[in-house]
């Protein structure tokens, strides 16, 4: 007889599994140290006229899907209307069996909205009218969304440029008790030959109150922003690289390249690749100086198809894996850091999960200084933080590192629903540990394993970070 969808026993397919979720792991809070959620929403505690705002405006996930489904672009970034837009995606998600949309989506409709039925097209106008009651009625702000899901520390994703206002008004703010924090990401500051360059030197200029005409003034930039970042509580650094970059330079080579650039030359591929790494070097320098972490989000190619980026832009769905070399030029880079002194604590993600092997043991070579866990393999991401994906990166951490240490999930999300998904890793965690038990790998200790989950699962990235 098949099992109940989606009950108390989602995904734990053993009694070791069901207690260690149910009484070890459901009650732990949350700490989201990466995330692209909204500082400015949080402040003003935005709120939604109905779902597909909460639900579809802004997530790719979503959209790829429904597209694959067939719906037309009208109803999925286009002028549409909100309701014809989520009775699109009501169509589509049937069809995601296997996918975790279909578990995320029905998740949140429980959790959030109290909705247990299954979206379908035939339940899509009783599920519209019900999740719009709630979000118009009281105590549904996004405030009030983060507290019921037991967050306490949320990372935003933040440009060396940016203010931090809204980050400083919370901080400030007496009446919210989740930390919301900035997470320092200079990715502007690498891409030297994205045409926008000069522009953004222009911007961090004017936060820092003074041009950015020279490699050295660039420098000296972010070494101030860096201090103010920390003041401010950012304790996290993070790279999006779609590929390693590891060619040493001279500082005097670096501001050459530089130049050339900030005039608004395109430069070679070699003289980028030198010019990251010196950069890279000197940021690590300043990362490890605060006691911050390092974060490497390694091989995803981005904005894969033309004609729809200039229709649409970045971020909307058309990202993919990519499948560059990294043990050669990631381990060279890690190492120069070493040298120098320079290598903070550090977690590395590929978006390609036959790099999880290269990662798990590359995170062996660069251990040390009494840190638990100084190098992480990263949380299952993006495109990988599906049941398999999930399952693929913990047993290489295991397999090859310390899944006791793992600081645990993320969402990387948008989306002020997303909180489930720490449901969902815990879950696919307890479930994995609780099948190595049932098999007799592990002793059937909960001193021993309910503290495991639990480090896992919060205890760990407290630790880590330092929040």
């Amino acid at each position: 007889m098949a099992k109940a969808f989606m009950d108390e026993g989602f995904m734990l397919e053993n009694a070791v599994a069901e207690k260690l979720y149910q009484e070890y792991a459901a009650p732990m809070p949350i700490i989201d140290y990466h995330c692209h959620l909204s500082p400015q929403e949080i402040y003003e505690n935005k709120t939604y006229r109905n779902i597909t705002e909460v639900w579809l405006y802004g997530d790719h996930y979503k959209w790829r899907a429904m597209r694959a489904f067939g719906i037309d672009e009208r109803f999925i970034t286009g002028d549409g209307s909100d309701e014809e837009k989520f009775h699109a995606f009501a169509r589509t998600l049937p069809a995601a069996i296997g996918n975790p949309l279909y578990h995320w989506s029905h998740l949140e409709l429980r959790r959030y909205f109290g909705i247990d039925a299954v979206l379908n097209e035939q339940t899509a106008a009783s599920i519209w009218e019900q999740a719009n009651a709630k979000l118009n009625g009281p105590a549904f702000g996004v405030r009030e969304l983060i507290t019921k899901s037991g967050v306490q520390v949320i990372c935003t994703t933040d440009d060396p440029a940016d203010s931090l206002e809204y980050h400083l008004k919370l901080k400030e703010d007496a009446s919210f008790a989740t930390k919301v924090l900035p997470s320092f990401r200079p990715d502007k500051a690498l891409e030297l030959n994205h045409p926008g360059f000069p522009a953004w030197l222009a911007q961090l200029g004017e936060a820092c109150g003074k041009g950015i005409v020279s490699y050295g003034l660039l420098l000296d930039a972010l070494e101030s922003r860096v201090a103010f970042f920390h003041q401010a509580g950012c304790r996290v650094s993070d790279h999006a690289l779609s590929e390693v970059p590891f060619a040493p330079a001279t500082a005097e080579e670096a501001a050459e390249i530089f130049s050339r650039a900030a005039a608004g030359s395109r430069v070679s591929r070699e003289d980028e690749q030198r010019y990251k790494t010196h950069l890279l070097l000197f940021l690590g320098k300043l990362y490890k100086a605060h006691g911050w972490a390092m974060q490497y989000h390694i091989n995803a190619a981005r904005n894969n198809n033309t004609v729809m980026f200039k229709q649409l832009g970045p971020d909307t769905g058309y990202d993919t894996m990519n499948d560059s070399l990294l043990a050669g030029p990631l381990g060279g880079l890690l190492d120069a850091l070493e040298q120098q002194d320079a290598l903070s604590k550090t977690i590395l993600y590929s978006l390609n999960p036959r790099d999880n092997h290269v990662l798990g043991t590359l995170i062996g070579a660069f251990q040390g200084e009494g840190i638990p866990g100084k190098i992480q393999l990263g949380s299952g991401w993006w495109f990988n933080d599906t049941k398999e994906g999930m399952i693929r990166q913990l047993k290489a951490l295991a397999e090859l590192g310390l899944l006791g240490k793992f600081v645990g999930m993320l969402t990387d999300s948008r989306s002020f629903l997303s909180y489930t998904r720490h449901e969902y890793f815990r879950r696919i965690l307890c479930n994995l540990i609780g099948t190595w038990v049932e098999n007799g790998e592990y002793p059937e200790d909960y001193g021993q394993l309910g503290a495991l989950v639990q480090d896992i699962s919060y205890n760990n990235a407290k630790a880590y970070f330092g929040f």
